[in-house]
């Protein structure tokens, strides 16, 4: 079916596949995770990300 695109973790280039073609390194989804108002981790993201 469709697929989703994703970005390199070194080189930031897009590309649908797992690896990245340029540099040989895994790919991330592009998209942030789904929002939910009743995350119970949530806080705890936040706060890490503060730092």
């Amino acid at each position: 079916m469709g697929q989703k695109i994703r970005k390199c973790k070194k080189c930031g280039k897009y590309t649908l596949k797992e690896k990245c073609p340029v540099c040989g390194e895994g790919s991330v989804p592009a998209f942030p995770a789904r929002f939910s108002p009743r995350d119970p981790y949530g806080r705890f993201r936040r706060l890490a990300k503060r730092g």
